[in-house]
Parts: C-alpha cells; structure tokens; sequence
C-alpha cells in the first residue's frame, strides 16, 4: 500500500514537472513568434530573387517572359551547357585565379598586420591604426581614375595584377582590425610560456596565434572571397583582354556575344554564384564563430 502511495506521487510529481515544461515551452515559442516571423519574412525576401533565378536558368527566353514565375515547361539543362561552351569557363578560371591569390595575400599580410599591432609597442602604432580605419571608410569609386593612372605607370595595366594588387589593397584595413581584435584575445602568458620554451616571434605566430584564430581566418576568407569574386568595376575598367576578365565583367560580354539569350545568361549567373553558396555552406561554423570571436576587446 505504502509503495501504490509513493508510486503515485511520483506519477503526479512527472505530471506536474511535464505541465509547467510545457507551459514554460510554450511561452517561449510565443515571446519569440514575432522574431520568428520577422526572420521568416526577411528569409523570403532574400530567397525569392534567387529561386527566380534558378527556375528561370532552366527555361528558353521565350518561357521566360511568358511567365518567369511558373516552372519550367521542360527543363533545358542545355543552358548551363551552353553558357560554360560560350565563355563562362575562362571567366570561371579567371576568377578563381584572382580570388585564390587576392585571398592569400590579404589574409597572410593582415595577418602579420594585426600580430605585429597587437604584441609589439612601437612608434606610430595608434597613427596606423587610424590609417587603417581612414582605409575602410574610401570608397573604391573615389580613388578609380588615380588607382589607373598608378596601373599604367607599373605597366601591370590588362594583368592579373590590375585586379589583385587594389583587391588586397582595399580588403587590408578591415581584415587586419578583424584578426587583430581575435589576437588581443590570445593570453599573455602563453606567449611568455611559448618564449621561456625557446620559441621565437616566427614560431609563436605560426604555432599558437594561427591555430588558436582558425576562425577568424576563415572568416576573412570568406568576406574577401566574397568580394573579390563578385567585384565588377576594376574586372572591367583594369582588364581589357578577354582572356583575362573574370565572371562579373565577362557576362556584359557573354549578354551581347548571346544576343541576350536570358536562360543562358540566367545559367551563367548561376554558375558564377554556386562557388560562393558552397564555400560559406561549408564553413559556415567556423564564419560564425570568426565572427564572435574579438567581440570582448578591441
């Protein structure tokens, strides 16, 4: 009798923890309905001219503007075909070329940037810093006509080099305050250990401040990657050769070379944009955390 007893407190003890569980869930789901519809909202907004794009990269130019809203009548894979044969293969090569390289250069130069400004006191290191925020706050467009003037002088005019070379250049100041605001939050004293172990300023910035700020590496990765891939007014003004244009300056070529064939020019953007969508899908984790990271100090 005394067990049923303490059985059935326990029973109602479960029920009431699982009632106010669900009356706490409950509430919760409720506080955070508006955020949820906003985000939906905001989702919607962000997702339609890209699911437009893909529907539409599937159809001829007649589908299109008969109803580009409805799916496809019969898909024409062919488009994507057509437009990788018409030209967007060189500008696809093209374009990793300089993103692969404007990458490694930004991210390897502001990364000794930001470990040389957040562990060494020297004369000037506040002026820099300002210098690297004045250089966040030009805007490219001011500087185009000086910026191809300097082009032409180094003779690099119609070269890779006409497009990296100001790439890195304007991507500098932002990446080197990103990864600096994660190395002032590396200890102190493991630096101190790293030295009384005999390592050398070389091997405490490739051994401890690399490994321990992967993220905000992959982070600038991205950022940088995403903006040398999709520049387009250097691509067009500093490059002449066809050979050399890359993706955002080729397709104003491809769009007249086609005769405005608006499924494979639909194709071809496509193309240009699932480098970028799988890169942040697959380093997503590490771009938020990047992002968090250095959120403390500055």
């Amino acid at each position: 009798m005394v067990k049923m007893e303490a059985n059935e407190q326990v029973v109602k003890h479960q029920t009431i923890s699982l009632n106010r569980r669900y009356k706490n869930n409950r509430k919760t789901i409720l506080q955070a309905s508006p955020v949820y519809i906003i985000l939906m909202i905001y989702f919607i907004i962000i997702a339609y001219p890209l699911f437009w794009m893909v529907i539409n990269s599937f159809k001829s130019t007649d589908e299109i503007f008969g109803n580009s809203w409805a799916l496809p009548d019969k898909w024409l894979f062919s488009n994507y075909v057509e437009a990788w044969n018409t030209g967007i293969s060189s500008y696809f090569i093209n374009s990793v070329i300089v993103t692969v390289s404007t990458c490694l250069l930004t991210v390897s130069i502001s990364a000794l940037g930001a470990y040389g400004l957040s562990r060494f006191a020297f004369k000037g290191k506040h002026l820099l810093l300002i210098f690297c925020i004045g250089g966040m706050m030009l805007s490219p467009q001011v500087s185009l006509i000086p910026l191809y003037k300097l082009i032409q002088a180094l003779g690099i005019h119609d070269t890779y080099f006409a497009m990296i070379l100001p790439y890195v250049a304007y991507r500098i100041p932002i990446t080197v305050l990103l990864i600096r605001s994660a190395f002032l939050e590396v200890p102190r004293d493991l630096e101190e250990s790293a030295l009384l172990d005999g390592c050398g300023t070389w091997k405490i910035f490739t051994k401890i401040f690399v490994p321990l700020n992967f993220p905000i590496m992959v982070t600038a990765t991205i950022l940088t990657a995403y903006f040398t891939w999709n520049e387009f007014l250097f691509a067009l003004i500093f490059v002449d050769s066809e050979s050399l244009k890359t993706i955002p300056a080729g397709l104003m070529q491809f769009r007249d070379a086609l005769q405005t064939n608006w499924g494979v020019l639909l194709a071809g953007l496509m193309i240009s944009a699932i480098p970028i969508i799988i890169l942040f899908l697959c380093m997503q984790k590490f771009f938020v955390r990047g992002l968090t990271s250095g959120s403390v100090k500055g």
